[in-house]
């Protein structure tokens, strides 16, 4: 498929105001970047309930059961900071217990409506926590674990443009495998050259990261593809131009984070 220029640009002008957004929280301070996270967070979320309500049209979803989700998410990335010290984690984990029992009494909500819900901790809530650790851990993880995967869906949009032939899956028809392996490769070669030359880690760890960024990466962006295939809806959102909602942007950084931090845990810290 050939690239198409004007998408091309504003994907580049969406980018470009967004990369100057997470380097701030990434490089300010343990708070920014706990703001950082608690914002993509509750947006994604958000536009996750969306999914959900367009999947499930037949289940009521109120308005109390995605702020009392969104609650305990918050309270879960919070009580990550060592200022804390686990202080509140009692109280905070007695609310899905709650919730359930909210939805038991209200008797409008399903069952299944809150179980989904909190799969959203799961999806992304736990990521956004991993992702905080490892930014207590060092900065250098995460900052290089967000440009690993800028760099493998770019070069995988260029190069599947140029030469992209052979489809990839059903579930995302734009993908190619021609471009998938040319972003997988060119990111792992980003990564061994900045292994080469970076006074952190060695080659070898920077070099599975990028593996857990374009594998990892590419599973979550195809999760989220058939999550919006199953709700019927192109993008999850239209909060960015070319790229459209935050979990658009952010579904391949929420597969990809727990790969890196068992990486991470196990040979890195």
């Amino acid at each position: 498929m050939a690239l198409h220029w004007p998408t091309f640009f504003t994907r580049l002008g969406s980018a470009i105001v967004f990369s100057i957004i997470m380097m701030v929280g990434l490089l300010w301070n343990e708070w920014a970047f706990v703001a950082l996270a608690g914002l993509i967070q509750f947006l994604c979320l958000r536009e996750y309930f969306k999914l959900l309500k367009l999947m499930n049209s037949e289940v009521h979803w109120p308005e109390w059961l995605q702020w009392a989700i969104q609650a305990f998410a918050a309270g879960l990335l919070l009580l990550q900071m060592p200022v804390w010290n686990g202080v509140g984690y009692p109280v905070l984990l007695f609310l899905p217990v709650l919730i359930m029992l909210g939805a038991v009494l209200r008797k409008q909500t399903a069952l299944m409506a809150v179980l989904l819900g909190l799969a959203g901790i799961f999806y992304i809530s736990l990521p956004m926590i991993l992702f905080l650790h490892l930014r207590l851990a060092h900065l250098s993880i995460p900052l290089a674990l967000v440009l690993m995967i800028w760099m493998n869906d770019t070069m995988a949009y260029l190069v599947g443009s140029f030469i992209g032939k052979t489809p990839f899956s059903e579930i995302s028809p734009k993908k190619t495998w021609e471009g998938t392996a040319g972003g997988a490769i060119l990111t792992v070669v980003g990564a061994a050259i900045w292994g080469y030359y970076s006074a952190y880690y060695n080659i070898t760890d920077w070099i599975v990261l990028a593996l857990c960024a374009a594998i990892a990466g590419t599973a979550g962006d195809l999760l989220e593809s058939k999550l919006k295939r199953m709700a019927g809806v192109k993008d999850s959102g239209a909060m960015m131009p070319g790229h459209g909602g935050t979990l658009d942007r952010f579904d391949s950084l929420l597969v990809a984070i727990p790969f890196a931090f068992v990486y991470a845990y196990l040979f890195m810290f």
